[in-house]
């Protein structure tokens, strides 16, 4: 391979030319490879794109808009939050979108503020965004919103007024059920739910999942407990389930002589995210019950800390990276060939990540436990 050296006196930016010199094909490859068009060799794109690397050679992306009509930029309507969900979700999307060639536009909304998301949408238009992403997660009861370029719905119900809307996704609602599945085919009589804010659209499908497995099984719903995400507001639930044993019931509720305790006895909790797991087994802990030989706890996110806390945590994971690469494949393609018809998105994996906060409870033999399922 041809390699290009500047003398000393050279200081001008590379161009196109050069990588086309130094990758040994034409400035037309060039073009193609840079723009993410067809019809390039596997080993060409490869050329080009390692002549670009070595050459710290970057496409005149002015020049491609006056030339498209495009910007080449995605814009990502998102609440500014650290909470771990809507955070891992963000930064999928950014990497899916720096892969696909386009630039990041991002505009933070704020929890409460009515006219946040079409705040934002304006805002990503003014800038001249190809494509907009909604990750918002909180339903502020706005009106639809028009938006006048193609747009990617994560995790939320479209209310959007556009040429084309894309959603894609795993629903929360499936995973939920899932997990309260995996305590009732444990053996728990009944499974309690510890709630999230139920304004946020996740919150609100995680109960209606857990509402649906009991149903499926003709089971009673005990009363929900609501937390705000944090492992605070789980240890304040945590505290109120471990208060709620009817009176002469042994530690971890079983009657005496070891029968089946009443439908109020708590063995089984649902937490709709982990952070609230963690603070339910503490408050639990506290008050002298086992986990999980008195009570198991499921959470949900699977977040880092989930499989090194005593006991580590059950819970299901969310796809984050596989969701938003899918999102971002379909919006390009949107963008791109505005015309063309879409597949389906992709099916995403549930995965229930068993650890050691489950188990029977001890006065049945439990049948086959689920550990994943799609």
């Amino acid at each position: 391979m041809t390699r290009l050296v500047k003398g000393p006196g050279d200081a001008r930016l590379p161009r196109s030319v050069d990588v086309a010199r130094l990758a040994g094909v034409s400035q037309k490859t060039v073009s193609r490879v840079l723009n993410n068009e067809p019809y390039v060799s596997a080993e060409a794109r490869r050329r080009v794109l390692a002549a670009a690397d070595q050459l710290g050679y970057r496409l005149n992306n002015a020049a491609r808009a006056l030339a498209s009509g495009r910007t080449r930029s995605i814009g990502v309507v998102s609440l500014g939050t650290a909470l771990f969900g809507p955070a891992s979700l963000l930064i999928g999307v950014e990497r899916a979108v720096r892969d696909a060639g386009y630039a990041l536009r991002v505009v933070n909304t704020l929890e409460g503020d009515a006219r946040g998301v079409a705040g934002a949408v304006e805002s990503l238009l003014e800038q001249g965004v190809d494509g907009i992403v909604i990750s918002e997660p909180i339903d502020e009861q706005t009106g639809p919103v028009r938006v006048d370029v193609p747009v990617l719905v994560l995790g939320a119900p479209s209310s959007f007024a556009a040429p084309r809307v894309v959603t894609t996704g795993v629903s929360t609602e499936l995973l939920a059920r899932v997990a309260t599945e995996h305590l009732l085919d444990l053996g728990h009589a009944t499974v309690h739910h510890v709630a999230g804010p139920q304004r946020w659209f996740a919150a609100r499908e995680r109960l209606e999942g857990w509402q649906a497995a009991l149903r499926a099984r003709g089971l009673r719903e005990p009363s929900v407990l609501r937390g705000d995400w944090s492992a605070a507001s789980g240890y304040a639930a945590g505290r109120e389930l471990a208060g709620r044993e009817p009176g002469g019931r042994e530690p971890g509720g079983r009657e005496p002589g070891g029968r089946e305790p009443g439908g109020d006895a708590v063995t089984a909790v649902f937490a709709a995210n982990d952070d609230m797991a963690i603070g339910v087994i503490r408050a639990l802990v506290e008050a002298g019950r086992r986990v999980p030989e008195d009570v198991s706890v499921v959470g949900f996110d699977d977040i880092p800390v989930a499989a090194y806390v005593t006991p580590p945590l059950t819970t299901v994971r969310q796809p984050f990276d596989a969701v938003a690469r899918e999102g971002i494949k379909l919006l390009v393609q949107t963008i791109e060939q505005p015309d063309a018809d879409l597949p389906a998105a992709a099916g995403q994996p549930v995965e229930l990540v068993v650890r050691s906060s489950t188990a029977p409870p001890p006065w049945t033999t439990p049948g086959p436990a689920r550990t994943t399922s799609g």
